[in-house]
C-alpha cells in the first residue's frame, strides 16, 4: 500500500510533468482527440503509461465539458511517462508527426477548435530543441507552413475516468469514431500509408 508521501508524490508527478524520476522523462503532446493519441503511443515499447488529460489552459481542473466548450484554452492531450533507455524522445516527436496533420489550423480531423490544435508542450530545453528542430525538418520536407505549436508545458490535469484508456474499454465505439472522423484516411494523404 502507497504510503501517504508516495501518494502525494505521485499525484505531483500527475500535475507536474517536470517532477519525473530520473530514470523516467515526460513528454506531453496535444494532436486532436486525445482517446487516438494514448492508443497510438500505448504501443510503443519503453512507454511506461499514457493519460490522456488537459492542458495549456488558464482554468484549474477543468472538466470535460468546459475544455469542450472552448473557453478553458485548454487542449486535449497526452502525457507519456517513458523509460529513455528503450525509447527517446526523438522516437515519439517521430510517432507524434505520424499522427497528426501538421497543415490543420483550426484542430485535427473532424475534430475543429482550440482545444483540438497539435501542439508539442515541451518539459525542458533539450526537448524545445528537439522539438524545435524536428518541426523545422518537417516543414523542409514538405515546403509548406505547418501549423503545429510548440510551447512550455503547464500544468497537466487528468481527465475523467471514462476517458482513460477509452479504445481499449470501448473497441469497437473507438474504432467507429476513428474511421467516421476521417483520422487514418487524413494521415495515408499526408504521410503515406504505413
Amino acid at each position: 500500500m502507497l504510503s501517504y508521501l508516495s501518494l502525494l508524490g505521485f499525484i505531483g508527478l500527475m500535475i507536474n510533468p517536470a517532477k519525473a524520476s530520473p530514470s523516467h522523462e515526460t513528454a506531453i503532446f496535444s494532436g486532436g482527440c486525445f482517446w487516438c493519441e494514448e492508443e497510438v503511443f500505448n504501443r510503443l515499447p519503453g512507454v511506461l503509461s499514457v493519460t490522456v488529460g488537459y492542458t495549456g489552459g488558464h482554468t484549474s481542473n477543468p472538466t470535460y465539458e468546459q475544455v469542450s466548450h472552448e473557453n478553458t484554452g485548454h487542449k486535449e492531450s497526452v502525457q507519456i511517462v517513458f523509460d529513455p533507455t528503450k525509447i527517446t524522445y526523438d522516437d515519439l516527436l517521430t510517432t507524434y508527426w505520424h499522427n497528426i496533420d501538421p497543415f490543420d489550423e483550426k484542430g485535427q480531423f473532424c475534430d475543429k477548435g482550440d482545444s483540438y490544435k497539435a501542439v508539442i508542450f515541451y518539459t525542458n530545453e533539450a526537448q524545445k530543441e528537439k522539438a524545435e528542430a524536428s518541426k523545422k525538418k518537417i516543414e523542409n520536407h514538405f515546403q509548406q507552413p505547418i501549423f503545429t505549436e510548440i510551447q512550455p508545458a503547464s500544468s497537466f490535469y487528468p481527465a475523467e475516468d471514462y476517458h482513460q484508456h477509452y479504445a481499449e474499454k470501448n473497441p469497437l465505439r473507438y474504432k467507429f469514431y476513428r474511421y467516421t472522423c476521417g483520422r487514418d484516411q487524413r494521415l495515408a494523404q499526408v504521410w503515406g500509408k504505413s
